[in-house]
């Protein structure tokens, strides 16, 4: 018999993929034509982001590494770049994620912003080394813009929607499992 920590860890597992697998496919949907479209925001990193904060446990780092990698391949990026750097900014969340339980939700917007400037200067960076062709720091502003936009809506989503919220400290079940 598996018990209550174990099954909603899986359940929080499959409902992130199949949230992951929603904006896959709905990215890929041919529904704008013209080009020269502005970028959308990075739902992906930014519902990991939300539920490693919330709820570390959640957020299984092969599995957030596994969906980056996918979105790398399907979406023609280079092969495991963003997919790395997303996984370091997530893991550098999840070391910081007992600390910001406590601050008040602009200070965890603010660093969530930080950390995913972070990554887009390393993105761009190692693109840069490497001599690949990128688009301008206008368009990843705008990515970045976006992404910091639709992160209160994600937490919201992820809260009301998922079910995943923070842990009050202290709070665990009979096990010892934080509720």
């Amino acid at each position: 018999m598996i018990d209550t920590a174990t099954r909603a860890r899986l359940v929080a597992w499959l409902l992130f993929t199949a949230a992951a697998g929603v904006v896959f496919f709905l990215r890929l949907l041919p529904l704008d034509l013209a080009a020269g479209r502005w970028p959308g925001p990075d739902w992906v990193v930014a519902l990991g982001f939300a539920w490693v904060l919330r709820r570390p446990d959640y957020m299984p780092v092969a599995l957030f590494a596994a969906l980056l990698f996918l979105s790398d391949l399907l979406f023609m990026r280079p092969p495991g770049l963003w997919a790395a750097i997303s996984v370091a900014g997530l893991e550098f969340l999840r070391r910081r994620a007992q600390f910001s339980r406590e601050l008040p939700f602009l200070f965890e917007w603010a660093m969530v912003g930080g950390v995913f400037g972070a990554m887009m200067l390393v993105n761009r960076l190692v693109l840069g080394i490497f001599i690949v062709d990128q688009p301008g720091v206008f368009l990843d502003a705008l990515l970045w813009f976006a992404t910091l936009a639709v992160y209160p809506l994600v937490v919201l989503a992820s809260a009301y929607v998922f079910g995943v919220r923070k842990v009050a400290p202290g709070a665990v079940d009979n096990l010892g499992h934080p509720i």
